[in-house]
């Protein structure tokens, strides 16, 4: 049986508005009035990103805007969104996070700590055994069973963790906040969307003693204009006419962060394919070798022609014929 613990991401509300967490009211207030004009709806009409961006900057100057939700968020750190759903004094919340079944009179300001563990070892430790606790007040491990019937092995126990495809490329590393308890997880370069990787012995505790496995299920957000198939990354970039006709350069942002001065060859046709090997997604578990990059080209038709382009182009089909 294996249950499904959900980890509610955090959100930076100072850095998706652009301003440090010292900021004053009137920097946030401009902050977000410049960010809410640039991606407003109105102006940005069919674009679902600038809609995603809209209502994410609307988000988080919701909070930072109002003096208390701030003073609350810049307390709860990690564990906000949580919080939202709860409300009420957020030290009690941070109390009953800590402790479900004990509430707590003591305050205490000293920092959580902090766990590491190497996710490029789908079988190896580096959890601690915080986990026991975590996973054991939710799931009911320290629950005595009520027969005489027993158990041979502990519950298994199954979370997910979403990463973007770059990170899928350069490998990562993420924070999450358990129950007050930081908890370093890295994942090497090349790991496959849906990739379930398995921690033997980090699950729930048996009656004997021997406890189940702990599994994370890696998801791998999409990016637009980018397709990983296997090993290979498939990309498809826009080329102005001028360009496929004479040959040239176009740059193409690529999932490292650095720029591709990709060279389009003379007379290019709108839907050509090109190959450029060793540039894919590295392999996991051979992170030297990369699978191939493949390269389509969109042909970028002007628009909004002057008159004198409109007489260069009739010109140019007169010679054709």
């Amino acid at each position: 049986m294996k249950y499904t613990i959900k980890y509610m991401e955090y959100k930076d509300y100072y850095k998706i508005l652009g301003v440090p967490k010292g900021a004053s009211e009137e920097e946030i207030k401009k902050a977000y009035r410049k960010l809410a004009k640039q991606y407003h709806p109105d102006k940005n009409q069919g674009n679902k990103a600038a809609e995603t961006k809209f209502k994410e900057i609307s988000e988080a100057y919701d909070v930072l805007g109002d003096p208390k939700k701030r003073k609350y968020y810049d307390q709860l750190g990690a564990n906000w969104a949580e919080y939202q759903k709860y409300g009420g004094d957020p030290e009690d919340f941070l109390r009953r996070k800590q402790n479900p079944f004990q509430r707590s009179t003591s305050n205490t300001n000293t920092p959580p700590p902090q766990e590491d563990f190497d996710f490029g070892d789908s079988f190896g430790g580096g959890f601690s055994d915080f986990f026991k606790n975590i996973f054991g007040r939710f799931m009911g491990e320290d629950e005595e069973p009520r027969t005489s019937q027993r158990v041979s092995r502990g519950r298994d126990f199954e979370t997910e963790m979403e990463i973007s495809l770059e990170e899928a490329y350069t490998g990562t590393a993420r924070i999450l906040n358990v129950l007050n308890q930081n908890l370093r997880l890295t994942v090497k370069a090349g790991i496959e969307d849906g990739q379930r990787l398995k921690l033997a012995g980090r699950g729930g505790e048996g009656a004997d003693g021997k406890r189940g496995d702990l599994y994370v299920i890696v998801k791998v957000a999409k990016k637009e204009g980018f397709e990983r198939k296997g090993d290979d990354i498939h990309c498809t970039v826009n080329v102005p006419i001028y360009t496929a006709v004479l040959g040239g350069k176009v740059p193409i942002k690529y999932l490292d962060g650095k720029e591709i001065n990709f060279t389009i060859p003379q007379g290019t046709d709108s839907g050509k394919i090109f190959r450029i090997k060793g540039k894919g997604m590295p392999k996991y578990n051979n992170p030297t070798e990369h699978g191939d990059l493949f390269i389509k080209v969109v042909l970028q038709v002007p628009k909004n022609l002057t008159n004198k382009e409109i007489e260069l182009f009739k010109q140019l089909a007169e010679l054709r014929k």
